[in-house]
């Protein structure tokens, strides 16, 4: 069973994130930033895993803490859901329209967390939330799930559609990434034997 429940509770924010890897993309989101909402959702449903957070912030001050502490815990649950990677495809690229815009999405589960981000906004907010936000919830994100991810933006005219390419593209590439490989199901993807 690939699934996980995390809690992460501190003087800023309370969250618990559950994730399964082998669901079938149902999500109960509820972050109080409702464009994150959606895009957590696009996780999810593209990802194919069934997924529920639960989160109250500091909002009244703005969405930073809330945002990352997601990302944080996120990440934590798929690490935790994943295990020792055993079987696991480990590597994915996605390249993924979305209207106008093109984003590249490359991953590596190897243990050595990186997140390589060359991508921009032509505003400063997407609804309430800051477009800087973004890229501070895939590095919680990317840190805490152990991941070497790369995420670049080719073109795109739209914030919001230049963000939900970039999420969407996470989604397909962790489905591909995580996904048991039937050639492989018993070996942790690595020549160390470990990662």
């Amino acid at each position: 069973m690939r699934q996980a429940t995390i809690t992460r509770e501190t003087r800023e924010t309370q969250i618990t994130v559950s994730v399964d890897l082998d669901g079938t993309g149902k999500s109960t989101i509820q972050t109080g930033v409702g464009f994150l909402d959606h895009m957590l959702d696009q996780i999810a449903r593209h990802g194919l895993f069934d997924l529920t957070v639960e989160a109250k912030g500091d909002l009244h001050i703005d969405d930073h803490h809330t945002v990352e502490d997601i990302g944080i815990t996120l990440g934590q649950a798929v690490a935790q859901a994943l295990g020792d990677k055993r079987g696991i495809r480990r590597y994915a690229a996605v390249t993924l329209p979305m209207d106008e815009a093109l984003s590249r999405v490359a991953l590596d589960f190897s243990g050595r967390p990186v997140l390589v981000w060359r991508v921009g906004f032509s505003r400063d907010k997407i609804g309430t939330l800051d477009t800087e936000l973004v890229r501070e919830w895939f590095h919680a994100f990317a840190m805490n799930a152990g991941l070497t991810l790369h995420v670049e933006t080719f073109y795109g005219d739209n914030a919001h559609h230049v963000a939900e390419s970039c999420f969407k593209g996470l989604a397909r590439a962790l489905r591909q990434a995580v996904e048991i490989d039937p050639r492989d199901a018993d070996r942790v993807p690595s020549t160390k034997g470990s990662l």
